[in-house]
């Protein structure tokens, strides 16, 4: 089989052996994955990484010891947790200290033409969802996530700092929920897509407002994005934080404690209310895609997804 390998910088497409299939795990066809910042961070070098990436993606079930899900069109949980340990057991399988994580961490990704994960972190894609539209399951689910953490009343203000692929499904989401979302990016071109959701959207000026919103989310996977979000901040509200740099961010803290601002990291979500809003075609998806390439192009999509002003670029198979 076909599968993308990162190692030192480069991306290559290599022929592997097809994975084997433990117990309680499924072998899974890709169908279409999506390139994310991490993947191009993993790129970079975050984590160290060498292997196959890969964690947002659409597959098919094709070996199962539970026939139930032979041929079931899928999406996947990326953290394998051990399912034994105190976290597990409190559910928070996804920080596990045993846990692997699908294409970031000890666990092949699903850049390639098969893969495996366990069963327990499948979920079934309704009809109504088209393959493309799937995709974005995972990231829709983080952006959610933001909801389970914090409570954020309907109404309120919600400044968002980052017009990239998860800067602007927050922004939907944020919207959708009820919040009066303001989002600040660079490109008025992407952010388009989220205006279309009612989000009022401004290139980033000179000088952002400061201590403008209760709220504010640092999407902008920068190391800036981080102080100018807490600028943005009124004393006593909440910043959370979206954005995993390749580089060690510096703060300074003084503002944080002197205005009381509490700073919540935010990773990954629950599927099942990303799975309900896109099937209830609540967020803007399909404008988000930029570009498809064949798993043996891998290299070329790779270089379109690390340009300036990219969005979503999918990989299929042959």
């Amino acid at each position: 089989m076909l599968s993308v390998h990162l190692e030192s910088g480069c991306v290559q497409v290599r022929r592997n052996p097809l994975p084997r299939v433990p117990d309680g795990f499924a072998r899974i066809r890709l169908l279409a994955g999506g390139i994310c910042s991490t993947d191009i961070e993993l790129q970079r070098g975050y984590y160290g990484f060498t292997g196959t990436p890969g964690h947002e993606f659409v597959g098919e079930v094709v070996t199962s010891e539970d026939q139930g899900w032979l041929g079931k069109r899928v999406v996947g949980e990326i953290n394998l947790a051990c399912t034994e340990c105190d976290w597990c057991a409190r559910g928070l399988g996804r920080h596990c200290p045993q846990r692997t994580v699908l294409g970031i961490l000890n666990h092949p990704g699903a850049f390639r033409e098969f893969f495996t994960l366990p069963l327990r972190n499948l979920h079934r894609v309704p009809d109504s969802i088209p393959t493309e539209a799937a995709v974005f399951i995972e990231p829709v689910a983080a952006a959610y996530e933001i909801l389970d953490q914090v409570k954020i009343p309907k109404g309120d203000r919600v400044g968002v700092l980052g017009d990239g692929k998860l800067g602007l499904l927050i922004a939907q989401v944020l919207q959708v929920h009820g919040a009066r979302v303001h989002l600040f990016g660079r490109h008025l071109d992407k952010m388009r897509v989220a205006e279309k959701a009612g989000v009022a959207i401004e290139a980033v000026p000179a000088k952002l407002p400061r201590r403008g919103y209760r709220w504010v989310v640092d999407a902008t996977g920068s190391r800036e994005g981080l102080h100018s979000a807490v600028a943005m901040c009124e004393p006593r509200g909440t910043v959370i934080m979206k954005s995993t740099v390749h580089s060690v961010v510096s703060i300074d803290t003084a503002p944080v404690i002197v205005n009381e601002i509490t700073l919540v990291g935010s990773r990954c979500g629950r599927f099942e209310p990303a799975i309900r809003l896109l099937r209830a075609g609540k967020i803007n998806v399909q404008d988000l895609i930029s570009d498809q390439f064949p798993l043996d192009r891998a290299p070329e999509a790779f270089r379109l997804a690390a340009r300036k002003g990219v969005l979503k670029v999918l990989l299929r198979p042959l």
